[in-house]
């Protein structure tokens, strides 16, 4: 068994000149052995260098670094002591993490009344909205009653108005080119499904949603991984990765990214079209996200960038979960008529269609989507900048960069502790998830956790005071030397 994985195991390895270009700032410009060792492992926990992946010659990386192979050598014994490397004669060093670091999800702890709960990135629904949605609904609901309410494709309103929607924001649609879903992650199970095939490479995000990252290791696809700061993506890696890879898909989230808040520039939004075109590589887009923008104004769809005749090749997802509500479960994929068709088809053995009466409630919902965005928005934006002051006077030592929009702060601990936070934070009364669940590789964003912003002021600051008891009274003993890097609140 231990063969077979090896055997469908990508062939990652990283180049002296990239890995010395990384290590810049980190490790110092003639970095010690220590030192270097450290930069190396902090890159490995923040998802900058994958797990699994061949390090560079000793000699190689001390000619790049421009300090003795002696040097390198001594790190490369530090990094396989602290089960960070491991080597094989002849087959080099590998990137691994040592026994015992894996993923650990709060998510199947329930939340009692007293918890206040972290590990979900969605606000509560727009009470008076929802509510006159849910009478217009049931008044609309008398014409559809004689039917018998099966609808593959989503009821020809519900696709004309989300449709409608994307021709406001850009990207000329028509209700054909819509498939309405039971959420998005629905969305984005049908589409890994009938585009994907066990073994197939995906090109994700390093860190990404974790519920996507999860549907595609149950496809059976193999993620090639991109790493995403707060600074965003690195476009040479990605487009470097979709021509060596070849992956069949690539999912992205370009707009206010899950967790980081990243958005991504017009510019890497064209070059990464460009590339996938040349690739023949599907873009599966997840738009989530797309209507939570604090700071800058709202994206155009990704796809309304593409050439003439490649916007086929791009698949985009989105739902009302993040600007309205997670439960209504209304979702939609946009794409090519004859996709969408095959998608519909696709969907009828699994569930046969998204019940109508939601899709009513999404009806009215979406009819009025600028006024809930208008009082959802500066409340949010509120929101983060509480819970940004209320980090920084109980967790000084945390650093994060605010995003210009999504849901959550993306927060560095200075350590690898954020799985024993998570847990350890339960018995204070905050439900949180640690940073490791949102890597493509397990075991990484340890000195990671992302904090949502979705809680009252109030709230926010109880939940900061919280984790700062729970760092106090559960956690006084670093488990290591800090992962200090040079970002800014």
């Amino acid at each position: 068994m231990a063969e077979a994985r090896v055997v469908h195991r990508l062939d990652r390895s990283l180049g002296s000149g990239r890995l010395a270009g990384l290590l810049t700032g980190i490790a110092g410009e003639r970095p010690g052995y220590r030192a270097l060792a450290q930069g190396v492992r902090t890159l490995l926990l923040d998802g900058r260098v994958p797990l699994h992946t061949r390090l560079p010659a000793e000699r190689e990386l001390a000619s790049a670094l421009a300090v003795s192979r002696a040097t390198v050598t001594a790190a490369y014994d530090v990094l396989r002591e602290g089960g960070y490397a491991r080597s094989r004669r002849g087959a080099g060093t590998w990137t691994e993490l040592p026994a015992g670091r894996r993923p650990s999800s709060v998510a199947v702890f329930p939340a009692g009344d007293d918890v206040l709960d972290l590990a979900i990135a969605a606000p509560g629904a727009p009470e008076a909205e929802l509510t006159e949605a849910l009478g217009a609904a049931a008044a609309m609901l008398a014409e559809h009653a004689p039917t018998p309410g099966y609808h593959p494709y989503g009821i020809p309103a519900l696709r004309a108005a989300v449709a409608e929607r994307f021709t406001r924001r850009g990207l000329p649609t028509l209700p054909d080119q819509i498939l309405i879903t039971t959420g998005a992650q629905h969305a984005l199970s049908l589409a890994l499904a009938l585009l994907g095939r066990p073994g197939d490479r995906v090109l994700v995000e390093n860190p990404s949603y974790p519920n996507a990252l999860d549907a595609i290791r149950r496809a059976g696809l193999r993620a090639v991984p991109v790493p995403v700061t707060e600074d965003g993506w690195d476009s040479g890696l990605i487009e470097s990765s979709l021509r060596q890879a070849a992956p069949r898909l690539a999912y992205l989230v370009p707009d206010f990214q899950n967790p980081t808040g990243a958005l991504m520039p017009r510019e890497q939004r064209v070059r990464i079209l460009d590339t996938a075109r040349a690739t023949g590589t599907w873009l599966l887009i997840d738009e989530t996200i797309a209507d939570i923008a604090l700071d800058v104004p709202p994206p155009a769809p990704f796809a309304s960038l593409a050439p003439h005749g490649a916007g086929e090749q791009v698949v985009t997802v989105g739902s009302l979960s993040k600007s309205h509500w997670g439960g209504l479960r209304i979702g939609w994929v946009r794409a090519g008529s004859k996709l969408i068709t095959e998608l519909a088809m696709a969907r009828v053995p699994v569930d046969m269609s998204t019940p109508v009466i939601e899709q009513l409630v999404a009806l009215r919902l979406l009819r009025g989507v600028d006024d809930v965005l208008r009082a959802r928005l500066p409340r949010l934006r509120a929101q983060r900048d509480a819970l940004a002051a209320s980090l920084a006077r109980h967790v000084p030592e945390w650093r994060w960069q605010v995003p210009p929009g999504g849901l959550s702060l993306w927060v560095d601990l200075g350590r690898p502790i954020a799985s024993s936070l998570a847990r350890a934070a339960l018995a204070h009364g905050v439900r949180i998830e640690g940073g490791s669940r949102f890597g493509a590789d397990p075991g990484t964003h340890e000195h990671r956790l992302r904090v949502p912003y979705t809680l009252p002021p109030a709230q926010a600051e109880q939940a900061a005071i919280r984790l700062a008891a729970t760092l106090t009274e559960d956690l006084r003993t670093p488990d290591t030397a800090p992962d200090r890097r040079p970002w800014v609140a």
